[in-house]
């Protein structure tokens, strides 16, 4: 069993830079690929950014590719999503989840997620 608690969402202007936070609790978070979905209203979830068990491989979706960096921490429990030149296109609830599959790419993978952290993003 894995607990996840996001931080760090907020309201920021176009151009601002947010810094999303992760944290895990309980047992095997170094076992699970993480990634980082959002979801905005009226819109389907999506899978923003992913990164490996021991985060040597990442995958982004190309809308937040070059903007977007995902990190994780093992011994810390922890994984980041760090963005720059954020767009009004990027508010959306963003949501941490663990990862046990193969490919990790559709959220139906996903055996445990966050609470999500609201990010706004004004023009």
């Amino acid at each position: 069993q894995v607990q996840l608690v996001e931080s760090g969402g907020g309201l920021v202007q176009a151009g601002g830079s947010l810094k999303l936070s992760c944290t895990a609790s309980g047992r095997g978070f170094s076992g699970y690929a993480m990634a980082w979905f959002r979801q905005a209203p009226g819109k389907e979830r999506e899978l923003v950014g992913l990164i490996s068990v021991l985060g040597g491989a990442t995958y982004y979706a190309d809308s937040v590719k070059g903007r977007f960096t995902i990190s994780r921490d093992n011994a810390k429990n922890t994984v980041t999503l760090q963005m720059y030149s954020l767009k009004p296109d990027d508010t959306a609830g963003y949501y941490c989840a663990a990862c046990n599959k193969l490919r990790c790419r559709d959220q139906i993978e996903y055996a445990y997620w966050g609470q999500g952290t609201q990010v706004t993003v004004s023009s």
